[in-house]
């Protein structure tokens, strides 16, 4: 009798584990894409907001091009003029940003760094493990360590 018992509580156990692994791989994908759809919003806004400030700086742009412009033509002073150049490398970036393929150009070269570099992306101290963030955890506060429970 137990043996039967004893046979029983072992499969619910290997059940019980199995439906327990299923639900962190469920919890871990649903993660996964959270964080990727936040990603997604958060270069979406930056996209916009460069959109948004080349209305801005285009209409500046436009205006001070032409009054320099202008300018030196009256005053025949060249030397009016120079402020373009660099305002123009500002427009040229922020329209390559919001229209071009800058993002994509930084997402190649993200992943040859990625790829070739690795090195150059570790931390401090390295990756952070539970132990040293409940060490943190505890030094700040009063409670006891969750593994002393």
């Amino acid at each position: 009798m137990g043996f039967l018992l004893s046979k029983s509580m072992d499969q619910n156990l290997k059940k019980q584990q199995e439906f327990m692994l299923h639900n962190a791989r469920i919890q871990m994908e649903r993660q996964i894409l959270m964080q990727n759809e936040m990603r997604e919003r958060q270069m979406a806004m930056q996209i916009a907001w460069s959109r948004e400030f080349i209305k801005y700086f285009g209409s500046f742009f436009g205006l001070a091009a032409f009054g320099l412009t202008a300018g030196a033509i009256k005053r025949k002073k060249p030397a009016l003029f120079a402020p373009v150049i660099p305002l123009s490398f500002i427009l040229v970036y922020q329209l390559d940003m919001a229209y071009g393929t800058l993002i994509h150009r930084m997402r190649d070269e993200a992943e040859s760094i990625m790829a070739s570099e690795g090195d150059r992306l570790s931390l401090p101290h390295g990756t952070p493990t539970f132990e040293s963030v409940e060490k943190a955890r505890r030094a700040k506060s009063h409670l006891p360590l969750l593994s002393e429970k």
